[in-house]
């Protein structure tokens, strides 16, 4: 296997769980606002910062990316943007008051707002025209989780007593001439 079969094969990888944890942390947060604020022994609404400032961060550092990746080398931008993310979710779970999270929640913005961009770029850069439709509904929507999806589906089915549906919907090719050649 080539170094570039390789990278082909393991970036809509990386790719997907980049966004996957970009887009987890934009939301997580909300569900543990209570916990958090009784941790750090302040109300919940003295978090509001925390919870603006990740996405404050993306929309300051999402527009920088591109210039980044074409500065610096996509490879580059892109994995010091997941140590960057890393270093402040590691950060985040070390905070004892609310302005070390906030600033924590920055640097992990700052890393997020570069992650799904440029790893964006790196796939436009890597596949071939052809191949990018399919890589980039990969990497949106893995393959693993269309699997997963069809499980769970059947088994939820089954447990409220529900059959899968045997049927498939009609092929509709051809209605349109075929109704056509009728009138």
């Amino acid at each position: 296997m080539t170094s570039s079969d390789s990278v082909k094969r393991y970036l809509p990888w990386l790719v997907a769980v980049a966004l996957f944890m970009e887009q987890l942390d934009a939301t997580i947060l909300n569900t543990a606002v209570p916990v958090m604020a009784t941790g750090l022994g302040v109300e919940p609404l003295a978090l509001k910062a925390v919870l603006t400032s990740y996405t404050l961060s993306l929309a300051v550092f999402i527009p920088v990316s591109g210039w980044m990746a074409d500065r610096f080398g996509t490879r580059r931008v892109f994995m010091w943007a997941v140590a960057v993310f890393a270093l402040g979710s590691l950060l985040c779970g070390l905070a004892v008051n609310v302005p070390m999270l906030v600033a924590s929640r920055v640097l992990q913005g700052m890393g997020g707002a570069m992650m799904t961009p440029v790893g964006r770029i790196a796939l436009v850069r890597t596949f071939p025209r052809s191949d990018l439709l399919r890589t980039m509904n990969y990497v949106i929507i893995p393959a693993p989780g269309r699997r997963l999806s069809q499980t769970a589906r059947a088994s939820h089915a089954g447990m409220i007593g529900m059959r899968e549906p045997s049927h498939r919907l009609p092929d509709t090719k051809g209605i349109s001439s075929a109704s056509s050649t009728k009138s």
